[in-house]
């Protein structure tokens, strides 16, 4: 169980601070929610405390797993499927898992594609998801804001 002040991540919405621990009656039933103010688009999210294995609910990760994220986003372009439908379910298999070196991997991929040509509707908002979730975790990790971690993004991207 995770406490106030724990940094986490909700994959599909990035990273945030537990700010409180609270009991609510929803549909008649008494459950303990983490509230979780998410870093990046300062949102707020009530997370079922006993649903955390089954989402995906992780701390963040360390500055030492971080540089390797970071090494990842300059890596070359993994090779994805033509068909754009093709791809967006791939990806979307990705970042449910909430693994951070998923989510760079696809940052990494759509944003060198878009590019070249455009992204479709679809993949243009997965790709500002996963920027978000990304960007989010790394604020949280180095403790800055979100220019500086969109910074530290594109620069190991375009190097």
């Amino acid at each position: 169980m995770y406490k106030i002040g724990d940094k986490i991540v909700y994959p599909m919405h990035g990273a945030g601070i537990i700010e409180q621990i609270e009991k609510r009656e929803i549909l008649g039933k008494i459950k303990e929610y983490y509230i979780l103010n998410v870093s990046c688009g300062d949102m707020g999210i009530m997370i079922p405390v006993d649903n955390c294995d089954k989402i995906g609910i992780r701390p963040i990760v360390s500055k030492e797993r971080l540089a390797q994220i970071i090494a990842v986003l300059g890596q070359d372009s993994s090779e994805m499927s033509d068909n754009w439908n093709k791809r967006h379910r791939e990806n979307m298999k990705q970042m449910k898992t909430g693994d951070i070196g998923a989510v760079a991997e696809i940052v990494r991929n759509l944003t060198r594609m878009d590019s070249i040509k455009k992204l479709s509707t679809g993949e243009k908002k997965m790709l500002t998801n996963a920027r978000r979730i990304l960007q989010s975790e790394l604020m949280l990790i180095e403790e800055i804001d979100e220019e500086k971690a969109a910074g530290i993004i594109d620069k190991a991207i375009w190097s």
